[in-house]
């Protein structure tokens, strides 16, 4: 069947905001279910043969958020004037984030769910248990690296419980990885092949990688690289019952005099404001973005924000913390070719209360430079910055070069928060996007930690230089969480367990706004099994017209 396409002035089932790793999913298998949907996109839809490897036109930004048209306002405390500067990153158009992603795709662990039991309160953080256990998202993690095609080794070391190995072999493994290996293990840890969301074989009709390289930044030109875009959406348009409405802005969710929610309101690709009426509406924009459109979203009933009564709408916001160090080899890696990572150690994933301090890590080895931006900021500082000198650097470095990332943790505070500028607006007229974060002091500390074990993994590696492991508070992200945090007391918390707005019986969120804690990073496998979650239960309660 061809894809649907509805008028505004139709009451759908269901209007789901955004198309990633959430909306992706949510809107396929509503559709799947018999439901009319509605997929309002703010991005275009971009398709394989759109994306090439022009460095200009993708890694300078084709496939993210135009801060030009959606400026942001950073502030570290809420006493501060927020100042103008990009803030947060996101994928803007359909299939949003997992169309640029790297592909790292790591389910979290049991303990991820439950550290405030395990763990304790930590001063000046508000650690809390997700209401969800492990065991009740494992079927759906399994379910999406099924569907989405995952590329990884079952049984690995710190690999949790699972029903199902992965459906694909590792991909192979690149020079970084191999010196990882051995540095490691003669260290005494245990590194493992990276989950990958990149196929390793041909899959369900899609083709293995082609080891282009081309991936963080980039669209896959060949569907290798499993986003929604060549997975789930294709399904959802099969079904005749969802339509994508990509250069769609939403501007404001709507709700009657019960406090019901009626539809979405949005600007299309004119600016012209479109009322699609809906009888439920999934909001998937992502943790910055959908705090932002509650907010946005005030009325008499709600008027500080949809939803939003209790005021934890935008707070506890996380973001993406870590840190890199690089290394310069005595012959050539050539780790320019292939995806970006093979090699991961999660030795140091878990809280040690020996370190004296909340957190821990996941570390990779990668190397994710392409040639414009690597001559603009990859090379040490001792290197020449012009001329003869500087051209030898650019060639010796790109070939010989290889580095570690740290993946770590980074804690809920009430004060880091998402909100609506007061003097800012958008493209659009509608107040900008504010960030306020300072990270917790015991982020910083396991960065500093994770700074230390990766040097000492480069230097069994035999590195013959290393630089980098720079780190401060954050001022810039993406991986956006905790912004809308899932609970079972409606005084602390925005949403059920199921995704539901406690407030609003009409309305779900569903993405990484959700999230009570950010686990150690690479939240896109969970967003993704968290929707499929959400989506069962909401079709159960359409079904039985909860709705």
């Amino acid at each position: 069947m061809s894809a649907a396409v509805f008028k505004p002035s139709e009451t759908v089932d269901f209007a789901v905001i955004g198309s990633g790793a959430a909306g992706g999913v949510v809107a396929k298998e509503l559709s799947a279910a018999g439901f009319r949907v509605v997929v309002l996109e703010q991005g275009p839809y971009l398709r394989n043969k759109d994306f090439t490897h022009d460095e200009v036109k993708f890694y300078q930004g084709n496939l993210i958020n135009d801060w030009k048209r959606q400026p942001n306002t950073f502030r570290k405390t809420e006493s501060e004037r927020a100042v103008k500067q990009p803030a947060v990153l996101y994928g803007c158009e359909v299939g949003g984030g997992t169309v640029h992603f790297t592909g790292n795709f790591w389910r979290f662990k049991e303990p991820d769910f439950e550290e405030r039991t395990r763990w304790g309160a930590v001063p000046g953080a508000d650690l809390q248990d997700w209401p969800i256990s492990y065991a009740e998202l494992e079927p759906y993690y399994t379910k999406v690296e099924q569907e989405w095609g995952v590329s990884g080794l079952s049984g690995a070391p710190f690999d949790p419980p699972r029903s199902r190995p992965y459906p694909l072999p590792p991909l192979p493994v690149k020079s970084s990885g191999v010196l990882f290996e051995r540095a490691t293990k003669k260290l005494g840890l245990h590194p493992y092949p990276a989950p990958m969301a990149i196929l390793s074989r041909a899959y369900r009709g899609r083709p293995a990688c082609v080891q282009c390289s081309f991936c963080k930044g980039y669209g896959c030109e060949v569907g290798a690289k499993s986003s929604s875009l060549v997975t789930v959406i294709p399904e959802a348009e099969k079904t005749g019952r969802c339509e994508i409405r990509a250069n769609s802005y939403v501007r404001k969710i709507e709700i009657n005099g019960q406090g019901r929610v009626t539809g979405v309101v949005y600007f299309d690709s004119r600016k012209k404001q479109v009322f699609q009426k809906a009888r439920a509406v999934v909001v998937c924009a992502n943790g910055a973005e959908t705090p932002r459109l509650l907010l946005l979203s005030k009325s008499k009933r709600f008027p500080h924000g949809l939803a939003n009564s209790n005021g934890v709408v935008g707070k506890y916001f996380q973001g993406d913390t870590g840190v890199m160090m690089n290394a310069l080899f005595e012959h050539p890696l050539n780790d320019y070719r292939g995806v970006h990572v093979s090699r991961l150690i999660h030795d140091f994933y878990g809280s040690d209360p020996k370190r004296g301090f909340y957190g821990g890590c996941g570390i990779d080895a990668r190397f994710d430079q392409f040639p414009v931006g690597f001559a603009q900021g990859a090379l040490p500082g001792d290197v020449p910055r012009w001329g003869e000198g500087y051209k030898k650097a650019l060639g010796h470095y790109f070939t010989r070069m290889m580095s570690l990332l740290a993946h770590t943790t980074c804690l809920a505070v009430e004060s880091n928060a998402i909100s609506l500028d007061p003097d800012l607006k958008d493209s659009w007229g509608l107040p900008a996007l504010r960030m306020t974060f300072k990270n917790h002091p015991d982020d910083l500390k396991i960065l500093a930690f994770a700074r230390d074990r990766m040097r000492e993994i480069l230097e069994a590696a035999g590195a013959s230089k290393i630089w980098g492991g720079e780190f401060g508070d954050l001022t810039f992200t993406g991986h956006l969480m905790g912004s809308c945090r899932m609970g079972n007391d409606p005084r602390t918390s925005v949403t059920d367990k199921f995704h539901r707005a406690h407030e609003v019986r009409n309305l779900f969120l569903v993405d990484g706004s959700s999230f009570v804690t950010c686990a150690r990073q690479q939240p896109t496998c969970t967003i993704a099994a968290l929707a499929y979650r959400a989506a069962d239960h909401i079709t159960a309660a359409a079904k039985k017209g909860e709705l």
